[in-house]
């Protein structure tokens, strides 16, 4: 692992209004699957090679959450989701830019912006690159969703020793009725269910962020005690 570079910002909340946020932050080239694991497991998250946490002194409303999946139980809501998608194909390989990718990214913050208010700004060739395909070394890929021969969603994946770190999911909004968001998230769980995995650690649960907040519905899940730094253990209760 060559840590790049260290900082912390300090910025408006992404999740939580009139607050404001501090982030820390690792630049990692050539992190591989045991070394990023090693961060997951202590609450960072991973885009590129950008490896970050929220450190808020006043405020610990960011818990990273993980779903047990050896106990995880699918109900028939969840199985009509996954029979009601079950036209659709699913192909992973390793993390790519295409202009369709890109189309297909902007289309969706475009739909969040309007349903969510979300803040939009358009993603270009390089941003892209440097956020979902730099450093996925030997445990990053992405799941692709077809309908036919047409791309309909992209899940931005780690997987781990233990688990499956999911990133981020994007769709066509013209497919909403699927639950795509869902319907990526159920996969997830069934590869970790067939590949003996323990964990999808699935970020942040911000229990006053409705982007977040639907994180507790997956259960039983696990939370991390504290901010333990790489030196320190680390226990999920």
């Amino acid at each position: 692992m060559n840590l790049l570079k260290e900082f912390s910002i300090e910025d408006k909340c992404s999740y939580l209004k009139d607050k404001t946020q501090t982030t820390h932050y690792k630049v990692i080239d050539k992190c591989d699957s045991t070394q990023c694991q090693e961060l997951i497991e202590r609450g960072y998250r991973r885009f590129g090679k950008m490896y970050f946490r929220p450190i808020c002194s006043t405020c610990q409303e960011c818990q990273s959450i993980k779903i047990d999946v050896a106990n995880f139980k699918f109900s028939k809501s969840m199985r009509r989701v996954i029979n009601k998608g079950s036209h659709i194909k699913t192909y992973i390989r390793r993390p790519s830019l295409t202009k369709t990718h890109l189309e297909l990214f902007k289309k969706y913050h475009l739909y969040m912006k309007d349903k969510k208010d979300w803040e939009y700004q358009e993603a270009t060739p390089q941003s892209y690159y440097n956020s979902f395909v730099d450093g996925y070394n030997d445990f990053g890929y992405e799941v692709l969703y077809y309908d036919a021969d047409k791309l309909i969603g992209v899940d931005l994946i780690d997987i781990l020793d233990d688990g499956v770190s999911s990133i981020y999911f994007y769709y066509d909004p013209d497919y909403v009725d699927y639950s795509l968001g869902k319907l990526s998230l159920y996969n997830q769980i069934k590869f970790a269910q067939k590949s003996a995995k323990k964990w999808i650690y699935l970020g942040y649960y911000v229990q006053g962020c409705s982007s977040l907040s639907y994180k507790s519905e997956y259960k039983p899940y696990m939370t991390l005690e504290g901010r333990p730094d790489l030196h320190e253990s680390f226990e999920w209760n």
